[in-house]
């Protein structure tokens, strides 16, 4: 507990620093991970994360040291070769794109593996650490490294709010763009670029390995969540800041522990819970909504089954014959009567089960909805009477009461479906 209360008092300035560069670098990268996710870019990511690695490696030739300017230096320029590589070959030969970026991430780590083996047998004692930049090290940022890498993080998020509406476009309808005269090229040009610069500043926190996990991972979680840009950027940035600050603390505690692997598995472990809890996508969520439907659609057949009854004149149904109408349902069956018996729809009376005054009235609505989709496939969609019938059970659960009253309105309240059967009203008796 003492380790914790000092670490997020802040007392000490390095441990400020460190945060308020993995919360900056978090941020940055959610937002361009979103992006790229919403684009079907995430592979992209991986391997710029991996063609950074040779360009670190040459920045610290160059300056003899881990001088931030020339690893960054450095890192942006192989990772945009990589970029631009990625595109000449898509448009030049006739490979994949996960053939192109297979080829792209393994020969330019492959490469970086080489400069790092060259730079260790050269005996130079500034390279103790740099290949802490593989699976990152947090708690090695200083206050050189806050100023680079949270200035280009401050930029990122920068560009991404005053050009939002372009990326949107970009994302989403980029032919749209191109109709209304944008420069779509320039503005896949400035993308590309953040992408690049977002993958060079979480090099040294987080690791060029797992760096793509911090880019995608978070959008893909906070995806489960929300349909709406705004929210799933915030829910994006919010889940890379926590999963960078606690990965980063557990470095803190451990001190031979990198930080990639730790904010990879928090990370995990949100999205884990995103694609499990999650209200209406969450796979949970899913399944007891989905449940909830199939008890529905099921106590609205018995309802409906035995209101045609009643139209037959009959005064109701047995359960044998309930149940022999639905022969492969008959669990679902009988608890959807034990359940509609005990709201008071139905009851049972010398073994006939009836429908309830409440009965009618939810028998007869399912019927009238029913009826009125088997009218508007008919009229509007021009599908023969014989050919209707599948459809409308399908559609006749999902209809509220302000749809009805406008599928009415569009059929101009009509008396009889196809089959020349009644479209019962509420004031209609029976």
């Amino acid at each position: 507990m003492s380790d914790f209360l000092y670490f997020f008092s802040f007392q000490d300035s390095s441990i400020a620093f460190v945060v308020m560069g993995i919360t900056l670098l978090g941020i940055g990268s959610a937002f361009v991970g979103t992006f790229s996710f919403l684009d079907n870019k995430a592979l992209l990511g991986d391997a710029i994360s991996h063609a950074v690695f040779p360009g670190i490696c040459l920045g610290f030739m160059l300056a003899g040291e881990k001088n931030p300017f020339y690893i960054v230096g450095g890192a942006f320029l192989s990772g945009a070769l990589a970029t631009f590589l990625s595109s000449w070959l898509k448009s030049n030969t006739k490979l994949s794109d996960d053939t192109i970026i297979a080829v792209i991430l393994s020969v330019f780590f492959g490469i970086g593996v080489v400069f790092l083996t060259v730079i260790q047998k050269s005996g130079n004692p500034e390279m103790a650490g740099l290949n802490q930049f593989i699976f990152g090290n947090a708690i090695g940022i200083v206050e050189r490294d806050l100023w680079v890498y949270g200035s280009l993080s401050v930029l990122i998020i920068g560009v991404i709010g005053f050009m939002l509406k372009e990326f949107q476009i970009l994302v989403f309808n980029p032919e749209f763009g191109k109709a209304v005269g944008l420069p779509m090229n320039m503005i896949r040009f400035v993308f590309d670029v953040l992408l690049i610069l977002s993958v060079v500043i979480g090099i040294q926190a987080i690791g060029v390995v797992l760096m793509a996990a911090l880019l995608i991972t978070p959008g893909t979680a906070a995806r489960f969540w929300t349909d709406r840009l705004g929210i799933l950027l915030g829910l994006a940035s919010v889940f890379a800041i926590l999963s960078g600050v606690f990965g980063t603390y557990i470095s803190y505690l451990l001190p031979q522990m990198p930080t990639g692997p730790w904010v990879v598995v928090i990370l995990s472990s949100i999205a884990l819970i995103s694609f499990l809890f999650a209200p209406k996508k969450g796979m949970v969520s899913r399944y007891f909504h989905r449940r909830s439907y199939l008890q529905k659609t099921q106590r609205d057949h018995v309802l409906k089954s035995i209101f045609k009854a009643r139209e037959l004149g009959q005064e109701g149904l047995t359960r044998a014959e309930l149940l022999s109408l639905y022969p492969h349902q008959q669990s679902s069956i009988k608890n959807s009567i034990k359940s509609l018996e005990k709201e008071g729809l139905l009851f049972v009376n010398q073994s006939l089960i009836k429908l309830t005054e409440p009965g009618k009235y939810q028998a007869k609505r399912v019927v009238r909805l029913h009826r009125l989709w088997e009218s508007y496939l008919n009229e509007y969609m021009n599908i023969a009477p014989d050919h209707v019938h599948e459809s409308a059970e399908k559609l006749e659960h999902l209809l509220t009461p302000d749809l009805e009253a406008m599928l009415e309105s569009r059929l101009n309240f009509p008396k009889l479906d196809p089959h020349q059967e009644q479209i019962p009203r509420d004031h209609d008796e029976l």
